[in-house]
Order: structure tokens, then C-alpha cells, then sequence
């Protein structure tokens, strides 16, 4: 009977997930809509419904920060010229349909990228993008939850766990028994922050990227130069921390022949920057993959001009989403497991 119960209410928890996820889903055809299949052009014809432009749109990096339908918000644009330096609004773009002319120079945005139109000239691009205000709305977020657990873990010293304390403790429990200890071995506490830091950014930036009214719609972790950063940061602490065992066996290894060392050093050497280059490769093909197939499912309702095959489009992607569930924490998880595992192999002491 106990057990029976167990199982009833697991069913009806799952049955709240997959409405929940139903009625998100329900919320990605008209966002996905606001892009209009069709195209008035100045003969009267229609343009086809191009679902590659579409897409490669959506998980672009932008200057607008869209809310959802029509509604976005310029974001500051900020460019450092030859001639100085220069700081206005994204919205004398509109979407990429105008020039503005600066202090220094005229702009344009093509393809969200900012570009000189008046001539020679270079810049560098600072601008505030969608993405970076992901990233910092996603850095907050993590404040708010690890300050306020830090906190109740200080005023209920001692005592079980509670709310917010009670659902993270088992997931960094998890991060510390799973993936740092058995990995890096008797010195892992040393390395528990950035091991957690890596793995809740991780994560919960690929929670972000699948809801669909999120504000700003980003796809933070399917950028690649967010992941080279991440891979970077891995580089650093792995061969920083690397003892005189690690490089002794990178540079004068012991059961080498010397006439072979030179070769050694190279294979080496490519083998020290594949491991972080795998790393962010894995993570933004990963998520970025995951965006196109559930935007590709949503747009064949366009593609064929019918309603009816909305049901199906539909299903498929409440199937994705919740399968991009998994993916989201497992991503999150092999990327700090690697890390972890790439550390203990550089503090691993010699075997006698």
C-alpha cells in the first residue's frame, strides 16, 4: 500500500513536468513567430520562409535584448576607434536597417555586428550584447542562491538542512563525493570553488537557454567564445597547478630514448591544449545543437504552411525539451568532471 502511493505520486509528479514543459512549449510558436515566414517584397511577391536565417538568428549573439513578440531593448553600443572612443544606443541601428553617424565615424549593423561604412577606419567592439546581459543576470542569480544558503548554513549551524539549503546541499555534495574527490584526490578542497562555480554557471546558463520567455531568449553556452573562456580558465588552473612530476613527464620523460624527446615535446605540448579545446568544443556543439533541432522542429509548421502539422511539430519539441534537460545537467557535469580529472593528473604524485 506505502509503495503504492510512492508510485501514484510519482506518476502525478511527472504528469505536472510534462504540462509544465507542455505549456512552455506553447509559448516557442508565437516567439518564434514574431519572425515572419513570409515577406511583402516591392513586386507584390511573397519571400520564402528561409528556416536557416531564422535560426542562426536565434542563437546569435545580439545588440536588442527581446522580451518576447516584438518587444526588445536596445542595449548600449560601445566601440573603440582609431580616433577615440565612442558610446551610444543600438536603437539608431533599428534592427539593422539604418546608419548612424557617430562622432567619428558612420556605422552599420550587419548581421548584428557592427560595422565602419564611411571609409577606412578600424574598431573594436565592447558593446553591451545580449549574451553579457545573460551572463550577468545568470552571475546573480548564483549570488543570490549561494549567499543565501551560505547564510542559513551560519544561523542553522548544526542543524538538518532547510528550503533552498536542503534542495543544494545534495548537489554539491554531489560535485565534492562525485566529482572532486575521487578525481584530484586528498587536495580536492582546494579546488571545490572553481569546481562549483564551473558546474552551477554551467548548468543553470543551459536552463536559461531553454525557456523560452526567459528574458532575452540567449543561448549563453552555445557561444563558443563563452566556452573558450571557460576551457581557458581549465588550461590555467591544470598546468599552474602542475607539480615537477606533471612537467617532468611532459619534458624528460624517463622510459623515452632522447632522440625521440623533440617529438615527445610536441605530441605533448598538442596534447595539453586539445584537452580544454575538447572541453569547449564538446559544450557549445552540445547546447547549440540542441537550440537548432528544437527551432528546426518549430519551423516546419512554417515550411509547410500548415496549421495541422502543429500538433506533431509540438510534441517532438516538449520531447526535445525534456530530453535537453538531461543534457543541460550532464554537460554541466562532464565538463567538471573532465576539469577535476585534468587537475588530479597534474598533482597526481610519482608512482614508485
Amino acid at each position: 500500500m506505502y509503495k503504492s502511493s510512492i508510485l501514484k505520486s510519482k506518476i502525478f509528479r511527472g504528469l505536472q513536468i510534462f504540462c509544465v514543459f507542455l505549456t512552455l512549449t506553447a509559448f516557442l510558436t508565437p516567439a518564434f513567430a514574431q519572425e515572419k515566414p513570409t515577406q511583402e517584397l516591392e513586386n507584390g511577391t511573397e519571400k520564402k520562409f528561409e528556416p536557416s536565417e531564422v535560426i542562426l538568428e536565434h542563437i546569435a549573439d545580439s545588440h536588442y535584448f527581446h522580451i518576447g513578440g516584438e518587444i526588445a531593448f536596445p542595449l548600449p553600443v560601445i566601440l573603440y576607434t582609431d580616433k577615440g572612443l565612442e558610446i551610444f544606443s543600438s536603437e539608431h541601428f533599428d534592427h539593422g536597417h539604418a546608419n548612424y553617424a557617430g562622432k567619428y565615424h558612420t556605422y552599420s549593423l550587419v548581421n548584428d555586428k557592427v560595422t565602419i561604412t564611411d571609409g577606412s577606419g578600424s574598431l573594436t567592439d565592447l558593446s553591451i550584447t545580449r549574451n553579457i546581459v545573460s551572463m550577468w543576470m545568470s552571475i546573480i542569480l548564483l549570488l543570490i542562491i549561494f549567499l543565501s544558503v551560505a547564510s542559513a548554513y551560519k544561523k542553522r549551524e548544526g542543524q538538518a538542512p532547510k528550503g533552498l539549503q536542503s534542495f543544494m546541499e545534495p548537489i554539491i555534495l554531489f560535485v565534492r563525493d562525485d566529482i572532486a574527490r575521487p578525481n584530484i584526490g586528498y587536495k580536492y578542497q582546494r579546488f571545490m570553488p572553481v569546481l562549483l562555480t564551473m558546474f552551477f554557471f554551467i548548468w543553470i546558463n543551459n536552463l536559461i537557454g531553454l525557456v523560452p520567455f526567459f528574458p532575452g531568449g540567449s543561448n549563453l553556452t552555445g557561444n563558443i567564445a563563452v566556452t573558450l573562456v571557460l576551457s581557458v580558465i581549465t588550461l590555467f588552473m591544470v598546468n599552474l597547478n602542475g607539480n615537477k612530476h606533471y612537467w617532468a613527464h611532459v619534458f624528460i620523460p624517463a622510459d623515452v630514448p632522447k632522440w625521440i624527446w623533440p617529438l615527445w615535446w610536441v605530441i605533448e605540448l598538442v596534447g595539453i591544449i586539445s584537452k580544454p579545446f575538447a572541453l569547449m568544443i564538446r559544450l557549445f556543439a552540445n547546447i547549440t545543437a540542441g537550440h537548432i533541432i528544437v527551432l528546426s522542429l518549430i519551423s516546419l509548421i512554417f515550411v509547410f504552411k500548415s496549421i495541422a502539422i502543429a500538433p506533431v511539430s509540438v510534441a517532438f519539441v516538449v520531447f526535445m525539451d525534456v530530453l535537453e534537460l538531461l543534457v543541460a545537467a550532464l554537460q554541466a557535469f562532464i565538463f567538471t568532471l573532465l576539469t577535476a580529472l585534468f587537475i588530479g593528473t597534474a598533482i597526481e604524485e610519482a608512482h614508485h
